[in-house]
């Protein structure tokens, strides 16, 4: 998205083809940016794009697909709400029931001409001119703030964002390699007032995303006699709550190599099968690893005593409920879950039994109950999997690399 608004050419090595990466690309080609593409492997391709500038975009021939990444819509949202034409960002039937209004709120009050229907896709969007804003966010959102900022682009003045909490920075970081001065004064982002914007263009190698190492961390931590090294892993430290998780349970891992790419952290990092016993996790833990609370509860059915995942409501309103559709497929497999409003408790160490599970076509359950079954007695057969290629295509090849004795139902892979 940055790199089509930029003026220039940028280059991007070691980007994903997920199924939320493919609709955000097709989304900005649909809007006339040029991208050249040179495939490396099935999980890694060079892209080159032309950037249009902040307003060289062109109005697309119909909606914009955005599959079911929610990341890409609110993001385009930011960017779609200061262009000179109308456009409608839509998605699949799972997107449409995720809120948006979280993000249509900030822009409205910035002058964008949005449209929804209870705050949820489609969003139709009008020409409108932006003010800059002071906005107080009312929960940590690292999407909301990158769509308040890239709107911010698009306004004369300066835009201020007050956390509540620490939330992902990689839009921030994106932002100052391009040349846009964005500076952070305590819990404040700040977009300075500008007459006049230019991004430079990008040159980058994507390091891997901890999201998707953090399957292979828990498999390790709880697979006895494992031992994985996982290679060029992103660490920016909005993003090692997972990490942080695993270590308090007891599990022994080793971060080496670090180095910094694109203005990001990355490493390695090698995970030893482990004993863990139970934490409670709560606060800015969950905000720096709210995407990887799944499979840390599942390495806490492997922990001994009772451990806690708290102020983790967000978890309610992702791609399904994930605290509720966890609980209950994990029962499945003879896990007792104690659900809360924000959170859920799980006692172990238990012996999981082997089961069918569902996961709801949402991919990091699907890859949560997949590990699970790693540890369960007998066969774990995991439905409507196919999902998993949301985020991390080559999920099975890559476990079955590992040892994994996992594969897929015909017709899932």
């Amino acid at each position: 998205m940055l790199a089509a608004i930029a003026e220039g050419v940028s280059q991007i090595r070691n980007w994903l083809p997920a199924g939320d990466t493919l609709a955000t690309l097709h989304a900005v080609q649909a809007m006339g940016v040029p991208v050249h593409i040179q495939k490396r492997s099935p999980q890694s391709w060079d892209l080159t794009i032309e950037g249009q500038g902040l307003r060289g975009l062109r109005q697309p021939e119909k909606p914009l697909d955005c599959r079911n990444a929610g990341t890409c819509m609110r993001l385009l949202a930011g960017i779609l709400a200061g262009q000179s034409f109308s456009v409608v960002l839509d998605g699949s039937e799972q997107l449409r029931r995720r809120p948006m209004g979280r993000v249509v709120t900030p822009l409205r009050a910035m002058g964008a001409e949005i449209e929804s229907e209870n705050g949820r896709a489609p969003l139709h969007i009008s020409p409108a001119t932006l003010q800059s804003i002071h906005y107080k966010m009312p929960v940590a959102s690292a999407q909301v703030k990158s769509a308040v900022l890239l709107a911010g682009l698009y306004a004369s003045g300066e835009t201020r964002i007050v956390e509540p909490g620490p939330a992902r920075d990689h839009t921030e970081r994106m932002l100052t390699a391009m040349g846009v001065p964005v500076r952070v004064e305590g819990n404040e982002v700040i977009l300075p007032a500008a007459t006049e914007r230019r991004l430079r263009p990008l040159d980058l190698t994507v390091p891997g995303d901890i999201s998707s190492a953090a399957f292979v961390l828990v498999a390790a931590a709880i697979v006895p006699y494992s031992e994985v090294r996982v290679t060029n892993v992103g660490f920016n430290p909005t993003r090692t709550g997972i990490v942080e998780m695993l270590r308090a349970m007891g599990a022994q891992i080793v971060v080496e190599n670090e180095r910094v790419t694109g203005g990001e952290t990355a490493v390695d990092l090698i995970v030893r099968f482990s004993e863990l016993h139970a934490v409670d996790v709560a606060g800015e833990l969950v905000v720096r690893g709210i995407d990887e609370c799944p499979i840390w509860t599942v390495a806490a059915t492997q922990a001994a005593g009772t451990s806690r995942l708290r102020d983790a409501a967000e978890l309610r309103v992702k791609e399904v409920d994930r605290i509720g559709v966890l609980a209950g497929e994990l029962q499945k497999l003879g896990v007792p879950v104690v659900e809360y409003d924000d959170g859920l408790a799980v006692t172990g160490p238990l012996q999981l039994s082997g089961g069918v599970v569902n996961s709801h076509d949402d991919h990091r359950l699907g890859m949560s109950l997949a590990v699970a079954g790693l540890v369960a007695q007998g066969e774990t057969c995991v439905l409507d999997a196919g999902c998993v290629a949301d985020s991390f295509p080559g999920f099975v090849e890559t476990m079955q690399i590992l040892g994994a004795r996992m594969s897929w139902l015909e017709g899932e892979g």
